[in-house]
Parts: structure tokens; C-alpha cells; sequence
């Protein structure tokens, strides 16, 4: 299998800002054939991975800018979008943001980061702050002891480096879930699933190894814990962070790894699994004499009285044209967005098993024909509800092996909230 041949930074007009070929056996007119098929087949058209005349281009954009990579011959193209998305993080690392004038700013380092993070076609260090230990944005002398690169890179755990030091020695845990969800006007759930992530910030010294346990259904059936099946999980689409040992956790489901030092992502998963609501909004819309239209909203929650959903928005669309509104509520505050066409049901807190009211009237300048159907968007509700999540998920134990035997404490937090979720009015 080959690897990249070439990558490019390029403007919204196709212009190159920075091009690094790592490999001499794809030419630079292959830039300007992307930018004639960009433009030949519109960009909301275009596939991320394009094939032409034995060259293949994978591409992404961020912001004013296309990231484009040149392959020749049997490349994994799943690899190529993956390491250019690491691009971006890690020119964001550096630079804040990612875009035309921060490129043209720093293109020195631009330079010496795409040297370090692929060589000849493959990526290699894609992690930011090891690559921060010897490429700096400030400028300095040459000092021939610091030709060497940092031990991180040439030891088998480059993602941490040694000698770190804690005064107390903690580790937190969040375990966040994100509920899409989308309902037809019939209560019928179409599409319902929950992306979690568990996301970890690591505050220890030396080199532990932690070990990590889930309410996992296939790990409880393998051990003989099938028994427990009603208080265990079944994850789909498991993502890990390159530190976890994926041989350990295929033989035994056990999450073992050595942490990166301070926040990172551990795991990522999905779950396909009908999902009842847990703010539930029915909506009765009236027109009167197509000069005024009222809107009687009703919220419910559906989650146990113990929960309290925070930061709660219902968002309910309203006529182009809709002015003069009057909001009467039982609880929270009502705003009209007219340059987003809705109204806003804003609630601090929701407590479980409770139901409130809203009213809004709005004035109908304009006339229109009775017979025309009005295709309404669906309604949009974000909510965060604390200490809850959706799948069940556990974290049964966190164990934090460091040969010094030091005491930690680990701190585990749960969050649930809304992801893409929606409810369709007719």
C-alpha cells in the first residue's frame, strides 16, 4: 500500500498557499486539476475522495481553506482524510485558529510541522504537544544538544513523555452522552440514537498504567456475569485514543492504557437503540383569519423527579413575515428571533416529571392563499441534564497502577444532553 504523495494548503480561489511533496511521483499540475473538478462540479457535489487519470485526491475544508492530498497507486484514503483533520487540530494548537492569514503568518513552522507530523507518504507524530516540545513559534539560536529529538517520539509511549510530577495526584472522568433524536407529527420516533464520549483529564505523576471498567455487556456474558444483562451495555462503533491497548481489550475487554498528560479524548461510542424522549413538546398552532396565528406549546419531561435538565430552549418556528409578538409562560422566559424565523423557550432548570405551558401570539401582515400548504420546520429543543445518562453507561472501577504506589483519586462525572434533536409539527 502507497502512502500520500503530496499535500497541499490552498485558498477558496485555488491558489497554493503551501505544498509539501514527500514523495516526487505526482506533479504539481495535479493541484490545478482539483481546483478545474471543484468548480466543474460544485463543491456541495463533490465527493471527499476523487479519482482521475490514476491520481487520487482526498480533500477536506476548514474555514477560507482546502486541505488536498495527492495519492498514487492503492492508498488507504480513510487514513489521508484522518491525518489531514489532524492537521487542522494541530495548526490549531499552534496558531488558535486555522485559516488563510494564519498560514501566510507562519508558514515557516507550517513547514518544519508537516516534516514532523508524515514522512515519506505516512503520518507520524500527529500529537500536539509532543510536537510543541521541539517545534516552538519563537525564534532561537541553533544549540547543537537540541538536535535530539524528545524521548516521547523514539519510546513506545510517545504520547507521554517522562519525569512528570504531581503534588496530589487525581484523574477526572466525564462520561457525556448526546441524544439524537427526531419524531414524526405522529409521536413516531424515525431516527434515534446515542453518541457518547468519555473523556478523561489526567493529573498524574510518573508513568501509571489505569485500567478501566464498564458495565459491558460482552465483557459481563464472557466472565459469566450474564445474570447482570438488565444493568449492562451493548457499544457500537468503539473508538479508542492510540494510548489503549486494543489486543487487551479484544481478549478481555479490559480498557487498559498509560494516559496522556492532562485532557484527551479515551473512547468514543454509538449506540442504535430507540430512545424515548426525554423533553417531550406538543404544539397546537391556530390561524385567525390568516391576520394573527397563536401557538400553545406544551413541554414535558420524562425523566425521573431526582434529574433536573439545565440550560433548557425549546425553539419553535414561526412565519417569515409573523411581528408583534405576545408571550405568556408559566415558567422561564420567551424571546421572537426573527433572523432565525422562531421564538425561543428558554428554561434554567426542568425539573423531572413536570409539565409547563407557553403561549405566543404573533400578528400576520401579509395575505396568503388558503389553499397553500405551509411546510413547517420541526421544532428544536437543547437541553443538559447532569449526573444522567441515557445508555445506562457505568464506570464500575478505574484502577491506578504507578510503581511508587502513590494514592489517587479518581472523579467521575455523567452528563446527558441533546444532540441533534427534533420534533416535526406535521
Amino acid at each position: 500500500m502507497s502512502g500520500c504523495s503530496a499535500i497541499y494548503i490552498l485558498d477558496l480561489k485555488g491558489k497554493i498557499l503551501i505544498s509539501r511533496d514527500y514523495r516526487g511521483d505526482v506533479g504539481k499540475g495535479a493541484a490545478r486539476r482539483f481546483i478545474t473538478m471543484l468548480t466543474d462540479d460544485m463543491e456541495a457535489e463533490m465527493k471527499p475522495v476523487v479519482q482521475e487519470e490514476g491520481v487520487s485526491y482526498v480533500y477536506i475544508r476548514h474555514n477560507n481553506l482546502y486541505l488536498m492530498a495527492t495519492m498514487n497507486g492503492n492508498a488507504n484514503a480513510a487514513m489521508v482524510i484522518l491525518f489531514l483533520y489532524r492537521v487542522v487540530n494541530v495548526f490549531q494548537e499552534y496558531f488558535h485558529e486555522m485559516e488563510e492569514e494564519s498560514i501566510r503568518d507562519n508558514f515557516v513552522i507550517v513547514y518544519e510541522l508537516l516534516d514532523e507530523m508524515m514522512d515519506y507518504g505516512f503520518p507520524q507524530s500527529t500529537d500536539s504537544k509532543i510536537l510543541k516540545e521541539y517545534i516552538t513559534q519563537e525564534s532561537h539560536k541553533l544549540d547543537l544538544t537540541a538536535l535530539k529529538p524528545p524521548p516521547a517520539l523514539t519510546q513506545a509511549v510517545s504520547w507521554r513523555k517522562e519525569g512528570i510530577r504531581y503534588k496530589k495526584n487525581e484523574v477526572f472522568l466525564d462520561v457525556v452522552e448526546k441524544v439524537n433524536l427526531l419524531i414524526n407529527a405522529n409521536g413516531v420516533p424515525v431516527r434515534s440514537e446515542i453518541v457518547g464520549a468519555i473523556k478523561m483529564r489526567s493529573q498524574l505523576s510518573g508513568m501509571p498504567e489505569l485500567r478501566l471498567g464498564l458495565n459491558d455487556r460482552v465483557q459481563f456474558e464472557a466472565t459469566g456475569r450474564a445474570g447482570q444483562r438488565g444493568r449492562s451495555i451493548e457499544m457500537e462503533d468503539v473508538n479508542f485514543h492510540q494510548c489503549v491497548r486494543l489486543s487487551r481489550f479484544e481478549s478481555d475487554r479490559t480498557i487498559s492504557f498509560i494516559p496522556p498528560d492532562g485532557a484527551f479524548e479515551l473512547m468514543s461510542y454509538r449506540l442504535n437503540t430507540q430512545v424515548k424522549p426525554l423533553i417531550w413538546v406538543e404544539a397546537v398552532i391556530d390561524k385567525h383569519s390568516h391576520s394573527r396565528i397563536e401557538y400553545n406549546i406544551k413541554a414535558r419531561s420524562q425523566f425521573k423527579q431526582r434529574s433536573v435538565a439545565n440550560k433548557v430552549e425549546v425553539w419553535i418556528p414561526v412565519p417569515k413575515d409573523a411581528n408583534t409578538p405576545k408571550f405568556r409562560t408559566s415558567i422561564g422566559t420567551v424571546k421572537y428571533r426573527p433572523e432565525k424565523d422562531a421564538m425561543v423557550w428558554s428554561i434554567k432548570q426542568f425539573p423531572g416529571a413536570k409539565e409547563f405551558m407557553m403561549n405566543a401570539q404573533f400578528g400576520l401582515p401579509s395575505v396568503t392563499d388558503e389553499e397553500e400548504v405551509e411546510k413547517r420546520p420541526p421544532i428544536s429543543v437543547n437541553f443538559e441534564i447532569p449526573y444522567f445518562t441515557v445508555s445506562g453507561i457505568q464506570v464500575r472501577y478505574l484502577k491506578i497502577i504507578e510503581r511508587s504506589g502513590y494514592k489517587s483519586l479518581p472523579w467521575v462525572r455523567y452528563l446527558s444532553a441533546a444532540g441533534d434533536y427534533q420534533i416535526r409539527i406535521d
